[in-house]
């Protein structure tokens, strides 16, 4: 069973997201969801629960997209819930992310809105 650093801080899901999906980790990559957690992907679907998940990013990563570390913008907390989010490079859309504080201290996604955009392709 592989070991994986547990996200600190909110911002710290995005990196190991970025550097799991590269090293093709499903598994690792779907350690960062919670058990129910829910993800808007693929588009016009939703997938539910950290099994389905990681079988979800199985089938994407069998593909060998190479993810890049995306400048997040300010991070928002409200006790044990945040919001975390980064504009793509492209600048068409955004992607967003609730997460939540963990008993341990660590922080896992709940919520996860992966990309969306309007139909003229600017952010919604």
């Amino acid at each position: 069973m592989t070991t994986h650093e547990y996200p600190q801080t909110p911002e710290d899901i995005t990196r190991l997201f970025v550097e799991r999906s590269n090293a093709g980790d499903a598994a690792g990559v779907a350690a960062l969801y919670e058990e129910d957690a829910v993800v808007a992907y693929p588009p016009g679907r939703v997938t539910s629960g950290r099994d389905a998940i990681e079988r979800m990013w199985a089938e994407v990563l069998s593909h060998g997209p190479v993810f890049t570390l995306e400048e997040p913008l300010p991070t928002l907390v409200c006790g044990d819930i945040a919001l975390t989010s980064t504009p793509p490079r492209d600048g068409a859309g955004a992607r967003a992310q609730v997460v939540r504080r963990q008993p341990d201290g660590s922080w896992l996604r709940l919520i996860d809105q992966p990309e969306f955009v309007t139909p003229d392709g600017g952010a919604r």
